[in-house]
């Protein structure tokens, strides 16, 4: 006899919650590398019961490769297959939840429509929209011919998969999916947006349009995240708001951060990296510095603690332990 895994919706799980609960997220390995790679990063950190599991997606690249003739072919290049795949795998592998990324980037309407039916089929009904980063040839970012521009627009693709409305207008009476949808925030705002309080007025019309939860970017100064949360209220703006957390482990982090992520790195963390003399020490102290943040956030009641792992599985091993 099979077993079937019955999930639950990430609201599920913080609505059965009695104290805070931990969630982790990591990426596709690289392509030649196997699922064990990623049951690998994982198998320690299991120990600490995650409600869920995010899985992110990484869209194609441009790439030029030489043909025997001398000539070039442009080729797109998935470095980081597997997003769906992996979620089934983990969710077999440990019976757990889990959260595919879900960008609009490299997708038309009806291949989005495709993922998310694919997705239903697997029993997959938790999904974190997002637009997703440009492409590394683009100055900003460009939809698919027939693709959504923004994250929003994605969203309300899934809400009315979840009402039985598909693309195709001769569908009647469609089966209905059944997806939790989460969004992003940024309690720094995000980097195109002109200011805080339009990113905020954004925010709050995809939590209008059927976003049931709100992830954040990381951060590092928790007070940005205790005022982002205020202000997210005092607009009305109700559901979860779930802190995004990164430790970091080198000095490179610094300015790489900051530039990639646009993220503002506390004084007194970034002069403690700096003082430090090798990945080590570097590592200890963004160890330090997450379990402190980590006890304030979870004193001040948030309802998941979610870690981006990246790679880095013992040091989350390390935060974790001594926060739990």
């Amino acid at each position: 006899m099979s077993f079937v895994y019955c999930g639950m919706k990430v609201t599920e799980h913080i609505q059965q919650a009695k104290n805070t609960l931990i969630s982790f997220e990591v990426l596709p390995p690289l392509k030649g590398k196997t699922i064990q790679h990623v049951f690998d990063h994982l198998n320690p950190l299991m120990e600490f019961k995650p409600s869920w599991i995010n899985v992110t997606y990484h869209r194609s690249e441009t790439a030029f490769k030489k043909k025997v003739d001398g000539t070039f072919e442009k080729v797109e290049v998935r470095k980081r297959p597997g997003t769906v795949g992996i979620c089934a795998a983990i969710m077999n592998h440990y019976r757990i939840d889990t959260v595919p990324h879900f960008i609009c980037g490299g997708f038309n309407k009806r291949e989005s429509e495709d993922a998310l039916i694919d997705l239903n089929f697997l029993g997959i009904d938790n999904v974190l929209v997002l637009r997703g980063d440009a492409a590394k040839n683009e100055a900003s970012f460009e939809p698919e011919a027939d693709g959504h521009k923004y994250a929003i627009d994605l969203q309300k693709q899934v809400v009315n998969l979840n009402s039985g409305i598909y693309l195709d207008e001769d569908i009647q009476n469609g089966g209905k999916t059944n997806f939790c949808i989460g969004t992003a925030g940024y309690p720094e705002k995000h980097f195109e947006a002109p200011n805080l309080e339009i990113d905020l007025q954004r925010l709050k019309e995809k939590v209008d349009a059927g976003a049931d939860y709100i992830m954040t970017q990381m951060f590092f100064d928790n007070q940005k995240f205790f005022d982002y949360v205020k202000a997210c209220r005092d607009m009305g703006i109700t559901v979860p708001i779930i802190p995004g957390l990164k430790p970091i482990t080198n000095k490179k982090q610094l300015s790489v951060l900051p530039r990639i992520f646009h993220v503002d790195i506390p004084t007194d963390l970034s002069n403690a990296i700096s003082k430090c003399k090798t990945d080590a020490d570097c590592e200890q102290v963004g160890t330090e510095w997450l379990i402190q943040q980590s006890k304030e956030l979870k004193a001040f009641g948030v309802p998941v603690l979610h870690y981006y792992t990246l790679g880095k599985p013992k040091v989350i091993w390390n935060v974790v332990n001594a926060v739990c």
